[in-house]
């Protein structure tokens, strides 16, 4: 049975954007506070079928909790939920607007892949160039949700498995892109033949 439950509160989360990305180096949220690598994923409210299948894995892991000695054999009243709502947590940030997100972390450093075209064949390999990877990015998140209690404080947490990008976004928190500032530059007229020495 608890395999059967453990599989259910693990979900692949995606394709979503990416935002706060600490995938490569731990960071702590406080001083003070334990390294961690992490991400915070924005999914649209109009995905009803994720969001869906995103509570459902939470609620597997609440039970979970409730027939583990986490929760002590009943459901906690007031537990955190890892899903939160952008318009309310996020408010003051445009990125998050009309979306939930989740905070998910390791204390080991997540897979981090992504997809390329091998001898025509579509391939993961391992994404090794931490600019890769960016606040705005688009990608596939592998999440297990876990119930924890740590001195009262009950919840569900996020445990942030790997990552696969999957596309290019705009860059979060004015960062622009070299094609959005250059792509309208009319390149030819910068010739190598034309600089001047």
């Amino acid at each position: 049975m608890n395999e059967n439950t453990s599989l259910t509160t693990k979900v692949n989360v995606g394709e979503v954007r990416l935002s706060y990305c600490h995938l490569f180096t731990p960071e702590a949220v406080a001083v003070g506070a334990e390294k961690k690598y992490s991400v915070s994923v924005i999914i649209p409210k109009s995905n009803n079928k994720l969001v869906a299948k995103i509570k459902q894995a939470i609620n597997a892991a609440l039970q979970m909790g409730v027939a583990s000695a986490t929760f002590k054999g009943k459901m906690p009243t007031n537990w955190r939920n890892p899903l939160r709502d952008g318009d309310i947590d996020k408010a003051d940030d445009e990125a998050y607007a009309d979306s939930w997100f989740i905070n998910a972390t390791s204390k080991t450093k997540p897979g981090v892949v992504k997809r390329v075209k091998i001898n025509g064949e579509n391939k993961l390999v391992e994404v090794t160039n931490e600019e890769d990877i960016y606040s705005g990015c688009y990608g596939i998140v592998s999440i297990n949700f876990f119930p924890y209690n740590n001195a009262g404080n009950t919840g569900i947490g996020a445990g942030l498995n790997n990552v696969l990008k999957t596309n290019e976004g705009d860059y979060l928190g004015g960062r622009s892109s070299a094609q959005t500032d250059f792509g309208s530059v009319n390149l030819d007229a910068y010739d190598n033949d034309d600089m001047p020495e």
